[in-house]
């Protein structure tokens, strides 16, 4: 019984984009392990708090991933 585990900054995605990650990597674990496996494959969304996730040393935010996503 697969279980993926997404962690993400809190406020980043919204309810939609959540449901569209579950969905989608639900496909991409049955496309491997078949389509009997589809209603055991387990997806977990985790959302960290903002600020609580640091990258190469120095803590991520909520808005830099916004700002990073849209190119600035």
């Amino acid at each position: 019984m697969p279980l993926i585990t997404v962690k993400v900054i809190e406020g980043v995605f919204t309810d939609s984009q959540k449901r569209e990650m579950v969905k989608k990597l639900t496909d991409a674990m049955v496309s491997i392990e078949g389509e009997n496996m589809r209603q055991v494959t387990w997806v977990m969304i985790e959302e960290v708090k903002s600020g609580d996730l640091g990258i190469g040393g120095t803590p991520f935010t909520t808005e830099d991933v916004k700002a990073l996503a849209s190119g600035k």
